[in-house]
């Protein structure tokens, strides 16, 4: 099919009427039709390609913010500020493993690849994860030095790509994570478009410089949960049964995934909700497949839960987890651990005001910026280009991203000690309850005031 390029159209008046003189004129934005669906439309008709960015959903779904905690008062007894003891420890992987992770915070670094980050970008990634006692994840593409040298704990990517896979690295890692799908592509394939492949990137994934690598969306050498099985009894083999062995999951049905990955075998299954990030996929994709993480956690605890293995088998959650609340919330509904990505950039520098100028020079600005499949981050981040990955001190940002991991994590202590519990492990979900109808069936929580779970009784 050939596809022909047409001058995009020309902005209409309307963009040009500042926001205070729109209503006065009498103009009304259609709540389905709104400036930027018709901007979409326009540049899907003036270039007849689909939209992709970075980033990960940014429709309004419900979330960690429509669920509260109920402290305690006169009917519960809280833990005296920060005087009494409050862990934060998690194990994670001893179901099968004889080498768990034992990690000082729940707080763990999601896989972001070399690749799709620069190699500052994952140094600093390790350097933060290992100041506070926590792992981080290599990502597509294979294992880097920067980032293994500077990581105490490194969870290594087994993807359906196999691009960078090496057998003497996985005897290198201390996990490995079997990834079947993310929470912005659940059923999709990775992507890393040709201006971020430079030779180093191409020589670890055996691939032409320059050229689009588009990864496959399911794994080549097993259909199922049984082939599965058999695949995780061979890294077994090749890691003598030290190393811990992860599923991840793309959330769409996460109480079969869930019951499927613990049938084959995983000492950890981790479930990644549709508003986790990626390095670049189709926008459709993005805001249309998948469901929300709050609604994924409770599906995937009920399946551990039947299994009786919930606790046993750990369960780590990602996709929009920003604040220690978020952090308290998801182990609250049944979490062991969970993971960050997005915010794990943000905290090192992405997206920060000081690039404005930069940013607008790119048509975007600096909170907006999503076009990290473009390779031209002015903070370094997500970019191959040496001059703007210098730019990136891998000392100093792994130090802001430690600090934001100590904030999260005291933050969840904070809250934890408010409902009575000397671990963060002893939240439970009869310390929430929803301020709506839908958060409150997808958590499975009361609606606040009441005693209602929809779908599971009366007020």
């Amino acid at each position: 099919m050939t596809i022909t390029s047409i001058p995009a159209p020309v902005e209409a008046p309307v963009q040009n009427i500042a926001a205070s003189d729109i209503a006065a004129l009498g103009l009304r934005e259609s709540a389905t039709f709104d400036r930027a669906t018709i901007a979409d439309i326009q540049r899907a008709a003036s270039t007849g390609v689909y939209d992709i960015r970075g980033w990960g959903a940014k429709r309004k779904v419900p979330h960690f913010d429509d669920l509260l905690f109920l402290g305690a008062s006169m009917s519960r007894y809280p833990l005296e500020g920060y005087r009494e003891k409050c862990d934060t420890d998690v194990v994670l992987g001893d179901r099968h493993a004889t080498r768990p992770l034992h990690l000082q915070t729940p707080v763990t670094i999601a896989g972001m690849s070399f690749g799709a980050l620069s190699a500052n970008a994952k140094e600093a990634l390790g350097r933060g994860a290992t100041e506070v006692g926590t792992s981080t994840t290599t990502g597509d593409g294979g294992m880097t030095p920067e980032e293994r040298g500077q990581s105490k704990h490194l969870v290594y990517q087994y993807l359906p790509s196999r691009y960078g896979m090496n057998p003497d690295d996985l005897r290198k890692a201390d996990a490995i994570e079997i990834v079947l799908g993310q929470g912005a592509k659940p059923g999709g394939g990775g992507m890393l478009l040709g201006q971020k492949i430079t030779e180093r990137v191409a020589g670890m994934r055996t691939l032409p410089v320059g050229i689009d690598q588009r990864s496959a969306s399911r794994h080549p050498d097993w259909t199922g949960p049984d082939d599965l099985e058999i695949k995780i009894g061979e890294l077994r083999e090749i890691t003598d049964w030290k190393t811990p062995i992860y599923v991840k999951i793309g959330a769409s049905r996460p109480y079969y995934d869930t019951a499927l990955a613990v049938k084959s075998g995983a000492d950890v299954v981790v479930v990644d909700g549709m508003q986790g990030g990626t390095a670049a996929t189709q926008q459709v994709f993005i805001e249309n497949v998948g469901i929300p993480t709050l609604a994924a956690i409770p599906q995937a605890v009920q399946a551990l839960q039947e299994l009786g293995v919930h606790r046993k088998v750990q369960l780590i959650v990602s996709g929009g987890i920003r604040t220690g609340a978020d952090v308290a919330k998801a182990m609250a509904l049944g979490a062991d651990a969970v993971a960050i990505g997005t915010a794990a950039l943000i905290a090192l520098g992405d997206n920060d005001p000081r690039h404005a100028a930069e940013y607008s020079a790119l048509g975007s600005a600096a909170g907006f910026y999503d076009d990290f499949q473009d390779g031209r981050d002015p903070a370094g981040i997500t970019t191959q280009d040496p001059e703007l990955s210098s730019r990136l001190d891998p000392v100093v940002a792994g130090k802001r991203l430690a600090n934001y991991l100590r904030v999260l994590t005291m933050e969840a202590q904070t809250i934890a000690r408010a409902c009575g519990k000397s671990h963060l492990h002893n939240l439970e979900p009869e310390d929430l309850v929803a301020l709506t109808i839908e958060a409150s069936a997808m958590a499975r929580v009361p609606l606040a005031g009441t005693s209602w779970i929809p779908g599971q009784g009366s007020f």
